[in-house]
């Protein structure tokens, strides 16, 4: 009798934990986060602020793994390939919508194979240059590039990176075409640019290096002077006044990520861009936090990918 009871107690026990609701007892082991990116730049650093936080909140283990390459799209497909539950996120910039855009062979569809979780920051970006440019503004360094656009290279921290796109506007208004290279992040390309490799980035996480000298940035791409660099004029006082846009910063899952366990990640993200620590690290990085629903999200991605896709088209940029 006892057996039978036991058993009985077992199927049941089994019946009760398939009825629980996805992801009720999430989480309750270590959590990947997901860098597509190289160690060092802002991409890597935003990564590993939301693991910080995630660990924190969640009170379990987050690792965060750099799974760099083409354009961050190696990242993306481990979480592409991961179940989803919960245990393996993708932390980046807003080029990962934009992957079947940029590149001819892209492994995944960024709309249908993932699921957005959260926006938790954003910011404008630099336009830089090596100091030894003799040059202090856009408009003082336009006429150094067209007399010699083949001496002058721009480096991309990645294609489809909002980096990239406003390379692509900076461009189209100079009216010239430069070589463009992309790195595996903007750490080494800043490095490159640091030690004259390369002559031109516009990049998020250069603020560093301008405060320390080993940059000079010509121009930020927001609307207002930022308090970290005073003395840096917006693009339209730069001499360039098109040149106004932001990056973004978000986390994914893959495809089918249960509602609760989004919920759950949506508001540990929200409840940790509020911490005093969190802003002062991503001020320090020259971003502010930002934060939206779920379905706000959404919402939001395929307003900004209508918008960059119709920037690549008039740029006539062709897949690489």
């Amino acid at each position: 009798m006892f057996k039978w009871t036991a058993a009985a107690i077992g199927v049941l026990g089994a019946w009760a934990a398939q009825a629980q609701p996805p992801g009720q007892d999430w989480p309750n082991r270590t959590i990947r986060v997901i860098s597509p990116y190289a160690p060092g730049g802002a991409a890597d650093a935003t990564a590993r602020l939301a693991g910080q936080e995630l660990q924190r909140i969640l009170g379990q283990t987050v690792v965060v793994e750099n799974r760099s390459g083409a354009s961050g799209t190696i990242g993306g497909e481990v979480v592409r390939q991961a179940a989803p539950d919960g245990y393996t996120l993708l932390a980046s910039p807003s080029s990962h919508i934009l992957a079947r855009h940029v590149l001819r062979a892209a492994p995944y569809d960024p709309q249908a194979d993932f699921t957005p979780v959260a926006r938790f920051a954003e910011g404008p970006m630099l336009v830089l240059v090596n100091p030894a440019m003799p040059a202090g503004t856009i408009a003082e360094a336009l006429p150094l590039v067209r007399a010699n656009p083949s001496r002058f290279t721009f480096g991309l921290g990645g294609l489809g990176a909002a980096s990239h796109l406003a390379v692509l506007q900076f461009l189209r208004q100079a009216g010239v075409d430069l070589a463009m290279v992309a790195y595996r992040g903007s750490a080494p390309a800043l490095t490159d640019l640091v030690s004259g490799n390369i002559q031109l980035m516009i990049d998020p996480g250069g603020f560093p290096l301008v405060q320390d000298g080993r940059l000079k940035a010509l121009a930020i791409t927001g609307s207002r002077r930022h308090p970290l660099l005073p003395g840096v004029p917006t693009a339209a006082e730069s001499g360039m006044p098109g040149l106004e846009m932001v990056g973004w910063y978000g986390l994914w899952g893959p495809k089918d990520l249960p509602a609760p366990i989004v919920t759950r990640l949506n508001a540990a993200m929200a409840q940790a861009v509020q911490q005093p620590a969190v802003v002062q690290r991503l001020y320090a990085l020259g971003l502010v936090p930002a934060s939206s629903t779920p379905a706000a999200l959404v919402q939001y991605i395929q307003e900004d990918l209508a918008r960059s896709a119709t920037l690549l088209q008039e740029a006539h940029y062709q897949p690489e």
